[in-house]
């Protein structure tokens, strides 16, 4: 599988990214956490997907064990983590309220933390994981700034970000990506101006819940039903799985975005794999778009 540079500059990422936020919930010795990373990175899928609070604060400690059995690995890898959000957790008993915070002193204090979890001495790529009303952009530049400057993080960007406020923080300090949601069911960005900033700047955007969370085959919902028609007839139609055809469907974009796939089935990650060697022409890609909006294009 290729890797793809995020912007001019910028780090180069896997073009599918395994995802790693149920890590913690899929209760595995590290021995088989080793295997689903080897597994990952024998299909191309080099760069994880983190955050300091999936896993209520212990997923990044589940991979870093599983890490340390094989630790040559590392070098094979880009790990990616967000920062920015406070969980009321019993793993960090000092949090009072389920909050933003991007301070300086939040976000260092963080990645130091994730940098001990992940066992590793930087992280390649680090996000802010949500807005913040109360985000200094001065004051966040100036840390990335000092985090890059003692090696300790080498690239930075959002998630979840509108463009107004990727555009504030982007003033201070280059970034090279924003992690958005983005699926049949989920079809804002292509609506807000998030994708023309993407192309404008040339940043590729990440993508989470590229499947929505799974509806997109498990709901009952009239989109969810109509989207998955049109899926298993292009499917039918180009003898691949549906979920390499909604993949696909990301793909086409010429935003050039990286899915996202948090799946603990490797089978799940060889298919969105696939969907790498299936462009959609524009008819299939509005037959889905079609199904999702529940009219024709206007």
């Amino acid at each position: 599988m290729e890797q793809v540079e995020l912007s001019p500059g910028g780090p180069r990422l896997s073009r599918i990214v395994a995802g790693a936020w149920r890590l913690a919930a899929w209760n595995w010795s590290a021995q088989e956490r080793l295997r689903w990373i080897e597994g990952c990175i024998d299909l191309g899928v080099t760069s994880f997907d983190h955050a300091d609070i999936y896993g209520s604060y212990t997923a990044e400690g589940l991979f870093g064990e599983a890490l340390a059995l094989r630790p040559a690995l590392r070098e094979s890898m880009q790990l990616v983590s967000k920062v920015g959000i406070k969980l009321v957790s019993p793993n960090r008993p000092g949090h009072r309220v389920h909050c933003y915070d991007t301070s300086a002193a939040h976000i260092e204090a963080t990645v130091n933390t994730s940098l001990a979890e992940l066992r590793t001495d930087h992280l390649d790529l680090l996000l802010i994981h949500r807005p913040d009303p109360l985000m200094d952009a001065t004051e966040v530049a100036a840390t990335f700034e000092r985090l890059r400057g003692a090696g300790k993080v080498r690239h930075f960007g959002v998630s979840n970000f509108t463009p107004a406020q990727f555009e504030l923080l982007h003033s201070r300090f280059p970034l090279c990506t924003n992690q958005i949601e983005l699926s049949p069911l989920h079809r804002a960005p292509l609506e807000d101006g998030t994708l023309e900033q993407c192309q404008r700047l040339r940043v590729k955007p990440m993508i989470w819940s590229p499947l929505a969370g799974g509806a997109l085959f498990t709901s009952t919902e009239p989109a969810a039903e109509r989207v998955r028609a049109a899926l298993q007839t292009i499917a039918r139609r180009r003898g691949s799985a549906p979920a390499s055809v909604a993949h696909a469907w990301l793909l086409r974009l010429p935003s050039q975005p990286l899915p996202v796939v948090g799946s603990r089935r490797i089978e799940a990650l060889r298919e969105a794999a696939a969907a790498l060697a299936l462009r959609l022409d524009a008819e299939e890609w509005t037959d889905i778009w079609q199904a999702a909006t529940g009219h024709e294009v206007a």
